[in-house]
């Protein structure tokens, strides 16, 4: 069995070390040695210091030893929870790697040492870097001429000489433009986003006015649509939460307008905002009286381009990228975000956001698929 073991671990893919709680090497396996291009004879009993990162040779993975000394880290697990998982960054030469620590311990649960597994994701980030950037340059390009068309077409919409078929193209054409404005917008949108570089700039807000700002600009659109909207105030006191107002309103906006276009006639929306009990952290619902979510649909209801078939019945329009967006930006917030339907009796969209600004992430992550 030992031996068997042994085959699978000197055969890993990923590197792998194993060290105890003075942080002396107990096993180096072959991938890690062609990762960190080092003997396993030269650090095999060797015991790390953070002063090593000056030796030559030793840098890179005394940097992975202690990931506070690496130029670029992104945690990815909560503190104090096994495995703990972190992505580092390296410059010169770019190297992206994806660290997982987990304790070893003995009989009676105790720690008597650590185990890391070490996975090269550099070709898989420059790959996705790739596809962002290709998105990124051709939204740029598309943005342009079209904002020149939208011009030209608002400035003919206006003007009082236009016979009744040429302002009913006119205003067709507008609408077909501004809809493509708001797709190239979205995608420009996913590409920072998955980048990491949203641009969050976050500030303490009371999220009562901040949801009654909202509410007050999607009440129009209601009345349009013979929707009824109800803000469902609590009646303590909330605490205030740390947002980036422009990119929440973002999130929270989509929500709304969805609840409102995909509801029935003189259907309802009710908003409601608590604080959860024993925990540090606001739930805001958003339900409706809509046509709901097929069950088949939900899975891949906050993915990329994803609409639903009843949907698509109602609104040929549409990205398919306004719930992937929001998901993205209220886990920024530190938060998640979830969906309870019933097809054509309506949905209930549900997100939380951290009273305690310690739970909101100090930096910006870039999301992989």
């Amino acid at each position: 069995e030992k031996n068997q073991l042994q085959t699978v671990l000197f055969g890993l893919d990923d590197a792998l070390m194993v060290y105890d709680r003075n942080f002396r090497i107990l096993f180096f396996n072959p991938a890690a040695e062609k990762l960190f291009l080092t003997d396993s004879g030269v650090v095999l009993g060797h015991q790390f210091q953070p002063q090593d990162v000056e030796k030559r040779g030793l840098r890179l993975l005394t940097q992975v030893m202690f990931p506070s000394l690496a130029p670029t880290v992104i945690n990815r697990s909560r503190v104090g929870e096994y495995p703990q998982i972190v992505d580092l960054s390296f410059g010169d030469p770019s190297l992206e790697l994806r660290v997982f620590t987990s304790a070893i311990s003995d009989e009676k649960k105790q720690p008597i040492g650590f185990m890391k597994i070490i996975r090269n994701r550099t070709r898989d980030i420059s790959l996705i870097k790739s596809k962002s950037e290709f998105l990124t340059i051709a939204s740029h390009q598309l943005r342009t001429p079209l904002t020149e068309i939208n011009w030209a077409l608002e400035s003919l919409a206006g003007d009082t000489t236009l016979n009744e078929n040429a302002k009913n193209i006119t205003d067709h054409a507008l609408a077909a433009t501004r809809e493509l404005l708001k797709i190239v917008e979205d995608l420009l949108n996913v590409s920072k986003i998955e980048e990491g570089r949203f641009g969050y700039m976050f500030e303490t807000q009371d999220i009562l006015v901040f949801l009654n700002n909202l509410l007050a600009q999607v009440v129009p659109l209601a009345k349009r649509d013979s929707i009824k909207i109800y803000f469902d105030r609590p009646k303590d006191p909330l605490p205030q939460v740390l947002i980036d107002p422009q990119k929440l309103s973002l999130a929270v906006n989509n929500l709304l307008v969805n609840s409102v276009r995909y509801n029935i006639e003189n259907g309802e929306v009710v908003v409601k905002v608590e604080k959860q009990a024993d925990k540090p952290f606001l739930e805001i619902s958003i339900k409706d009286t809509g046509i709901g979510v097929p069950k088949e649909a939900m899975q891949n209801l906050f993915k990329k381009f994803f609409r639903s078939e009843n949907a698509l019945k109602i609104n040929t329009e549409g990205s398919g990228l306004g719930l992937y967006i929001a998901k993205n930006i209220i886990q920024a917030h530190g938060g998640k975000i979830q969906v309870e339907s019933e097809p054509g009796r309506g949905s209930t969209f549900m997100f939380t956001l951290p009273t305690d600004p310690n739970l909101v992430p100090r930096h910006e992550a870039a999301i992989e698929e």
